[in-house]
């Protein structure tokens, strides 16, 4: 089955002057007790930070939270004594695990586009801990980009604790991507630019797909696209 969520649904926040946030799930003071998780992917905000803004310290624990860096930059730095910038290219990935507060600050005058995930760890009680990876994603073309996981048989990657994979894909037009999958996992999908059409379906800029039970995915570029593809665990035995 496959369900598409057009970008017009994904709940709007702009809590402060310099923050633009859309919430594909439940977050915050958004919440749809039909709209909280897929599989382990428990947040997924699509961000625009202000320069010289940003998120003050706050805490987290028991997740595994991924950042994308898709315009501009962002300084991170942690109660594990890291710091660090993530630039446009960047994955970093951050196991909250049993503690930690972070912040999150633009310090550049560009506004920074990013994605934040949020992922069940398949683990409670994990020491916390920080990667980062200059990927370089958004240069690819034609091909489903790995770009984190928690199969370590993939390599250059961010390894995250959750069975879990990431994927970014920038597809020219008229271009196919085919992804094959089973029952047991869930596939998510997320446009950011450009129109698709998947197993028959017309997907424009900020739809999602959240296909369970499907065996393939045929992905073609009706106009130059970009999107993340999630590859997920069905049942939460497996996360």
């Amino acid at each position: 089955m496959i369900n598409i969520i057009p970008a017009p649904d994904r709940h709007h926040a702009a809590p402060v002057a310099w923050l633009n946030s859309y919430f594909l799930f439940s977050f915050a003071d958004y919440y749809d007790p039909q709209n909280v998780q897929f599989g382990p992917l428990r947040v997924f905000n699509d961000d625009t930070v202000q320069g010289q803004s940003g998120f003050p310290q706050h805490p987290h624990s028991e997740m595994e939270i991924v950042t994308l860096v898709l315009e501009g930059e962002l300084y991170h730095e942690d109660t594990m004594g890291n710091k660090a910038t993530i630039k446009q290219g960047d994955v970093q990935r951050m196991t909250a695990g049993t503690g930690l507060a972070h912040t999150e600050q633009n310090r550049t005058d560009k506004a920074v586009h990013l994605y934040q995930l949020w992922f069940l760890a398949n683990q409670k009680g994990l020491a916390p801990s920080y990667e980062q990876m200059d990927l370089n994603f958004l240069d690819s073309k034609n091909e489903l980009v790995p770009l984190v996981s928690g199969q370590k048989v993939l390599e250059n990657v961010v390894y995250v604790n959750s069975n879990t994979t990431i994927y970014w894909c920038n597809l020219r037009e008229d271009k196919t991507v085919t992804f094959r999958t089973f029952p047991i996992r869930n596939t998510f999908i997320y446009v950011k630019e450009g129109t698709l059409y998947l197993n028959g379906i017309d997907l424009g800029p900020n739809d999602q797909v959240r296909a369970t039970d499907e065996h393939v995915l045929e992905i073609r570029a009706s106009k130059d696209a970009q999107f993340i593809l999630i590859d997920l665990p069905a049942n939460e035995a497996n996360y």
